[in-house]
C-alpha cells in the first residue's frame, strides 16, 4: 500500500488574526481528515531542514516578496526536479486599487521573472475567477495556465451550534478593514438604532488597531514576543455559534470585491455551513455559485435594508434558504472539496495532462 501524500503549507505566522489563519486551518483539517500527512512551514522554520526531514509531495505557497523571504526557491527547485509539485497562489494580474495591490502582478518585474524562469511554481492558482478582467493576461504573459480554487468552509469547525449568549437580531463577524469602513458606516451603523446588533472581530477600536500594527510589525520581522500580541476576538469554535444563534448574519466585502465582482470571502461559506441565515452585499460572481434560493443578496442599499427588515419580521421565510444553502455548501464548498481539487491537479500535472 502506498504511503499517503505529504502536504507542506506555507503560512508565515500562525498567530495572525486575519483570513490567512482560517484558510490554513481549513486546509490542515481537510487534508488530515482525508488521510494525508500535513505540516506548516512558518517564519520560525528553517526551510532546508523542513524539506529534508518532511520530504513533501505537494508544497502550497504564495507568490510574494514577503513569502519568499522565508523560502529558498533554488533549493525547492531541486526537490521539484525529484517529483515535488509546487502550488503557488497568485493575487491579481492587473491593478485592483492602490490600497490592496498596487499596480498588480504584471508590473512586478522580479516576481514575473521568477515565474518565467520556472522558479515560482508548477501550478498557479487563485480564488479570483480566472476569466476575470483582473487576471486577464496572466497565462499569455507567463505561459502558465491559471486555476481557480475558491475559498470554502471548514466543516470540522463550522456546523450548527446554537448558544443563547450569542442571540441577536443581527450579527457581523469580521475585521474593520480600511476598505470596508464606508460601506459599514452606511449599511451596518444605522441598524443599531432599530435592532439588536452585535459585531465581532479585529480593528474595531483604536487600541486594537494600534496593537495590530505592532503585531504585524512583529510578524513581518519575525519577532516572537510581538507576533502573538493579539488573540482572536472570538475563541476558536465560537464563531459558528454566532451564526447559528443570530436571526441574520451579515456578510460585507471590501470595496474592490463589489467593484470587480471577481472573488468573494470565506465568510460566505462559513455562515451557511453553520446553519446561519446570511444577507450578503452585492458581489457579482456570487450568483455563479448560489441561487436566490440559497443566498440572499442586497443588490443595493435600498434592497439591503428592505431584506433585513423583511426577514426579521418573517423569520420562518429564512428556513428553506438556510436548509438549501447548507446542503449546497456541504456538498460543494468545503475545504475537503478544495483539498481534493489540489490532489486532482497534482495527479494531472504528473500525467502531463494539466491545462
Amino acid at each position: 500500500m502506498s504511503k499517503p501524500l505529504k502536504i507542506l503549507y506555507q503560512i508565515l505566522s500562525l498567530e495572525t488574526v486575519y483570513a490567512a489563519r482560517f484558510i490554513y486551518e481549513g486546509y490542515r483539517d481537510a487534508f488530515l481528515d482525508l488521510g494525508y500527512q500535513f505540516r506548516s512551514l512558518t517564519s520560525n522554520d528553517n526551510c532546508e531542514t523542513v524539506f529534508r526531514e518532511f520530504k513533501p509531495d505537494i508544497f502550497i505557497t504564495g507568490l510574494g516578496h514577503y513569502a519568499h523571504k522565508f523560502i529558498d526557491l533554488e533549493l525547492i527547485k531541486q526537490y521539484r526536479e525529484k517529483g515535488l509539485v509546487m502550488f503557488t497562489s497568485v493575487s491579481t494580474w492587473k491593478k485592483m486599487n492602490d490600497l490592496y495591490d498596487g499596480e498588480g502582478l504584471q508590473s512586478d518585474k522580479k516576481l514575473t521573472s521568477l515565474i518565467k524562469k520556472g522558479l515560482a511554481g508548477d501550478v498557479f492558482f487563485s480564488w479570483f475567477e480566472k476569466e476575470s478582467s483582473l487576471m486577464d493576461g496572466f497565462t499569455k504573459s507567463t505561459g502558465y495556465p491559471l486555476h481557480t480554487i475558491l475559498l470554502a468552509a471548514n466543516k470540522k469547525i463550522y456546523y450548527s451550534d446554537f448558544a443563547q449568549k450569542y442571540q441577536a437580531d443581527i450579527s457581523f463577524v469580521g475585521s474593520l478593514l480600511p476598505d470596508k469602513k464606508e460601506f459599514i458606516k452606511k449599511h451596518l451603523v444605522p441598524l443599531r438604532r432599530k435592532y439588536t446588533v452585535r459585531t465581532y472581530g479585529s480593528d474595531w477600536t483604536i487600541a486594537d488597531r494600534l496593537t495590530g500594527y505592532v503585531q504585524r510589525f512583529g510578524q513581518y520581522f519575525n519577532i516572537n514576543p510581538l507576533k502573538g500580541l493579539r488573540q482572536l476576538s472570538l475563541p476558536e469554535g465560537e464563531e459558528r455559534k454566532v451564526y447559528s444563534s443570530s436571526v441574520i448574519s451579515l456578510n460585507m466585502h471590501v470595496d474592490y470585491q463589489r467593484k470587480f465582482g471577481s472573488d468573494f470571502n470565506e465568510r460566505t461559506f462559513k455562515i451557511i455551513a453553520s446553519g446561519g441565515f446570511e444577507i450578503c452585499d452585492n458581489v457579482k460572481v456570487l450568483r455563479k455559485y448560489f441561487t436566490k434560493d440559497e443566498l440572499v443578496i442586497g443588490e443595493n442599499t435600498k434592497y439591503w435594508f428592505e431584506k433585513i427588515e423583511y426577514y426579521l419580521k418573517n423569520p420562518n421565510k429564512r428556513l428553506s434558504i438556510i436548509r438549501v444553502g447548507k446542503k449546497k455548501v456541504l456538498e460543494k464548498h468545503t475545504y475537503h472539496n478544495r483539498a481534493r481539487q489540489f490532489i486532482e491537479l497534482y495527479e494531472k500535472f504528473n500525467q502531463g495532462k494539466l491545462k
